[in-house]
């Protein structure tokens, strides 16, 4: 484990142009972590929308729920890649390197909950993923590496989430209604137990080892 989330993505030569435009202009690497804060603003709504209108609008709403989640999660991405790799670390990046993330998952997953007609689902999908990041920095926190095991860590909560609202769509299209919002809420909610017990169990073994 290291103090970075390992992502394949990292090494795609379209997103490595994207993050070298970015650090040559003048964007900040905190900039683009803020601006995930919007996107997952855009998704929460678009969730929103697509529960209480029609069913063209709907369609449309999840489809753009679907993007604008795949966006934050870009953003995610790129910040740190600015950051680091492009050398435009700030003194408050670690703040804004995590705080939106928080944010992010409580609208997007809140978002979720109220498209699938179940806000307390989605409420508690987001209180567990913001507990399997406490647990991960709680870890780093007392000099432990940094846990992003899963099985529902942040980049499978998002691709669960995105899928979700993919399917829900078509879903739509072809019969008129959907299960499957409901449906990826519950793996969601399930998974992220299990991550955090997972996490939580690990951090427990790695400070009692001290002893």
């Amino acid at each position: 484990m290291t103090s970075r989330r390992p992502i394949a993505s990292r090494n795609v030569r379209i997103i490595q142009g994207a993050a070298r435009r970015l650090a040559a202009s003048d964007i900040s690497a905190n900039q683009i972590s803020q601006a995930s804060i919007g996107f997952a603003a855009l998704a929460a709504v678009a969730f929103w929308l697509s529960g209480i209108g029609g069913t063209g609008l709907a369609i449309a709403m999840l489809l753009l729920a679907a993007l604008a989640v795949q966006l934050r999660l870009l953003c995610n991405l790129l910040d740190g890649m600015v950051a680091i790799e492009g050398g435009k670390s700030a003194p408050d990046g670690p703040f804004w390197n995590e705080a939106p993330d928080r944010l992010a998952d409580i609208l997007i997953l809140a978002g979720l909950g109220m498209a699938a007609g179940n806000l307390a689902l989605g409420l508690v999908a987001a209180t567990l993923a913001v507990t399997t990041a406490y647990l991960r920095e709680l870890g780093r926190a007392e000099g432990a590496p940094a846990d992003f095991s899963g099985p529902m860590a942040k980049p499978h909560r998002m691709a669960a989430v995105t899928l979700g609202a993919a399917v829900a769509a078509i879903e739509l299209a072809v019969a008129g209604s959907s299960l499957s919002l409901r449906v990826v809420l519950w793996i969601i909610i399930v998974g992220a137990l299990v991550t955090v017990l997972r996490r939580a169990a690990r951090l427990i073994a790695e400070l009692k080892s001290r002893s």
